[in-house]
């Protein structure tokens, strides 16, 4: 890497769902971007690690147009929380999506694709050894095919997974608690799925004094074949501090300990482990250096929201990254991301904390269970939990009393003046902020001309409410409002009610923090 483009260089440690989001975002703004990563051949086919995504993450994906690379993918309703008897209904969000079901290799090399073709360099077999950095760049030691050697570049972020080497070089904190459970995970074909004593649906569950299991059909299976994933975590396994996958003998002798079920004669395709180890880094920002995705928090997989965390967090870091790079971010606005995404990864963590809890052997946590799963079937327990784990509820703390400030934008068809159908989402596509008059308010136009290279003004009304379940979103319809200024992650940094006049210097402020001073040559 030449010393000429160090300076527009951010180079992305891990080729994962987060670190390749992170490198179409930097490359939608113009930022030079080498993703590095430590497995030789990138994705492996024959893992279907986590077996979908939420709401939320869609609508990410939506509003960048990725999402018509995923055709095909089976969507579902439902999730669970703790396997509980009771699902939870993601129905009742005010989103167009709620579950897309699709297994973690072609997300990740749908996403690979989209880096490359937007220009990011990805280089498999390149691990990081060493990192250092002065107030001008970072310098990262690499070892390649070809031997060692250096990259410099502006910025570096560790998207490198749990173990991440870039978090341990910088000696980042990354309090928490061990693994107290060592789970086994295989995916079997060639086994009926009339098993005595286990349903497949709603959620196949199974707790003993010994532990738990649990039961699922793979209808995502890499393999393509008629797969059935077993999820078994037996009380009686001392928690395994190692990285290798179990045998599958260890997988059947657990599966007849815990629900006395024989898997010996099935045919396994993938078999893995995890535990209940919850961490979370201290610090995202190191200087020169972030942190996202696994890399800055790990939980337990329960509720399957590690995935969509990290596409999150590139989201959100992405834009911001980029202005820092060019020169052009306001004061504290890289900043905002450790602010932003912490407490959401915090929350997450709790979450996964109480539904490991929930899984527990024993009367007390039975009796538990019995009362969560009722209090569940009140809407409004239902509700917040599906906002939870979709993550549509997350709302950033951005100062402003409006309700929907900080929050993401709901999903809303658009007509613009000249008859032209959009929506919310796809006003999105270019990683761009975005002014939307939905009132045709005189004043707002021309509101954000000095912004023009970094806003897009659109005037628009509403013309359908898109959602999968409810109508009107959590704050209110939007009839109420005459306008909102986006962020490029697609949440609200201003929102403009229509029943008073248009604060204009409010807007201005707005448009200054998140996206710096006003320019002449953005006038023009």
């Amino acid at each position: 890497m030449t010393s000429n483009n160090t300076r527009r260089t951010v180079v992305v440690c891990g080729a994962g769902p987060t670190g390749l989001m992170l490198a179409a975002e930097l490359r939608l703004a113009d930022v030079d971007v080498v993703i590095l990563e430590k497995r030789p051949g990138g994705t492996d086919d024959r893992e279907s690690r986590a077996p979908g995504v939420y709401a939320r993450t869609v609508e990410i994906w939506d509003q960048r147009g990725i999402l018509e690379s995923f055709t095909g993918s089976r969507t579902g309703r439902y999730s669970h929380f703790a396997l509980l008897p009771v699902g939870v209904d993601l129905g009742v969000l005010d989103s167009p999506h709620a579950v897309m079901l699709l297994p973690q290799a072609r997300i990740e090399r749908v996403l690979a694709e989209r880096a490359a073709a937007l220009g990011a360099e990805i280089r498999y077999g390149h691990a990081v050894t060493g990192l250092r950095q002065d107030e001008e760049a970072v310098e990262i030691e690499v070892t390649g095919p070809d031997g060692p050697y250096l990259l410099r570049a502006a910025y570096a972020v560790g998207c490198d997974g749990g173990r991440s080497t870039v978090r341990a070089l910088t000696d980042v904190d990354f309090p928490g608690t061990d693994a107290t459970a060592d789970v086994l995970l295989a995916d079997v074909s060639g086994i009926s799925r009339d098993l005595p004593g286990l349903k497949l649906h709603p959620f196949p569950f199974v707790r003993t004094g010994r532990g738990w299991m649990a039961v699922s059909a793979v209808a995502v299976s890499p393999s393509g074949e008629d797969v059935l994933r077993f999820i078994i975590g037996d009380s009686s396994r001392p928690p395994v501090r190692r990285a290798e996958a179990p045998s599958f003998a260890e997988v059947c002798e657990a599966a007849a300990a815990v629900a006395g079920i024989d898997l010996s004669g099935a045919t396994p395709h993938w078999v893995s482990r995890f535990g209940n180890t919850t961490r979370q880094a201290a610090r995202y920002r190191i200087g020169r250096v972030l942190l996202a995705g696994d890399a800055a928090h790990v939980h337990p997989p329960f509720g399957g929201q590690g995935l969509n965390l990290g596409v999150q967090d590139a989201v959100n870091l992405g834009w911001k990254l980029a202005a820092e790079v060019h020169g052009r971010a306001p004061a504290g606005l890289l900043d905002s991301y450790e602010r932003e995404r912490h407490p959401v990864a915090a929350r997450v963590l709790l979450n996964t904390r109480a539904q490991n809890a929930l899984m527990a052997p024993g009367p007390d946590i039975d009796a538990l269970r019995t009362v969560f799963a009722e209090s569940l079937e009140a809407p409004e327990v239902n509700e917040r939990l599906a906002g939870e784990l979709s993550a549509v509820d997350v709302r950033y703390d951005l100062g402003d009393a409006h309700p929907l400030v900080g929050m993401r934008m709901p999903h809303r068809e658009l007509t613009t003046p000249d008859g032209r159908g959009t929506s919310t989402l796809r006003l999105l596509e270019r990683a761009r902020g975005v002014l939307l008059d939905l009132s045709g308010d005189p004043g707002l136009k021309g509101a954000a001309d000095g912004w023009a290279a970094r806003v897009d003004t659109v005037a628009a009304t509403v013309t359908a409410v898109a959602a999968t379940g409810g109508t009107d979103g959590p704050h209110g319809t939007e009839d109420d409002l005459a306008a909102v200024l986006i962020r490029p992650d697609g949440h609200v940094a201003w929102a403009a009610p229509r029943n008073r006049p248009v604060d204009l210097r409010a807007l201005e402020a707005a448009l200054h923090r998140w996206f710096g001073p006003a320019s002449a040559a953005d006038a023009r």
